[in-house]
């Protein structure tokens, strides 16, 4: 892989650094996000555990060596108390979607997905296996995903979200981002925990590892109002993802703002 030394952009937000292009599917009311086919869990148990667990942690390890800390405490959590929802930087456009399945091995993993990863052709048909629960584009699809999210908590699942939306490959900062998804904690009584994907320098090559932290749980605020605690809660992950990202220690892209182009 060949270094990229500075990449520009724009907005903080909404820029987006994926190559892939994909016409996403409309996810409406006919989508089933809870399938009752008998053969489903079985289609989710080969996917899963026979075809894409394996090959996560091979591409984890001998690709983005990656190691884990504090997994201890997320599984001491699940063990004991059940579902939780994990909130985590988005700088991978394939370790993102294999990490989550690491950090919860040998428990189940799902991931709160744009549209796009269910609308890839063939791959699109089996990320639902693999966890995939793609955002809603009207109301009687929101109900369904809502109760999908809820179902998965339930059943003391581990849901993970990527609150910056938008992958900037390798970036070692944590970007802004929105309260609205930790609304889902606050709905379901559990608490959110933090990932936070950092980058460090290997002895023997330029490329570096990932290393993932683990924080939390971090309950939500009872004694507040909703609203309130949605965005004090976010304010407690963010602040502990960024004191993780500043053990990065090492840049394989460096991002910088157009306007130091231009400057």
């Amino acid at each position: 892989m060949k270094r990229q030394r500075v990449v520009y952009y724009k907005d903080e937000l909404n820029d987006e650094f994926s190559t892939a292009e994909i016409t996403p599917r409309r996810i409406d009311g006919n989508y089933r996000y809870l399938p009752t086919a008998w053969y489903k869990g079985l289609t989710h148990f080969f996917w899963y555990r026979i075809v894409a667990t394996p090959l996560a942690f091979l591409y984890t390890k001998i690709v983005l060596h990656h190691k884990i800390v504090g997994k201890k405490k997320l599984r001491a959590h699940t063990k004991s108390k059940g579902g939780c929802f994990l909130y985590g930087n988005h700088t991978q456009i394939i370790g993102d979607a294999l990490i989550p399945s690491m950090l919860t091995l040998p428990g189940d993993a799902y991931v709160i997905v744009h549209p796009n990863n269910v609308s890839m052709p063939y791959l699109g048909r089996i990320t639902p296996s693999l966890g995939a629960l793609p955002l809603p584009d009207d109301m009687a699809a929101y109900r369904n995903f809502i109760k999908a999210v809820a179902t998965r908590i339930e059943q003391g699942h581990s849901v993970f979200i990527y609150p910056e939306a938008h992958i900037w490959p390798f970036y070692t900062g944590i970007r802004n981002f929105p309260d609205t998804s930790f609304y889902y904690p606050i709905k379901c009584g559990v608490p959110a925990f933090a990932f936070t994907n950092t980058y460090q320098k290997r002895r023997l090559s330029q490329k570096p590892r990932i290393v993932t932290y683990i924080d939390g749980p971090f309950y939500p605020d009872a004694e507040l109002p909703p609203a309130a605690q949605k965005a004090e809660l976010r304010d407690r992950v963010y602040d502990a993802m960024c004191r993780r990202a500043a053990l990065s220690d090492t840049a394989w892209i460096e991002y910088r703002k157009v306007e130091e182009k231009n400057g």
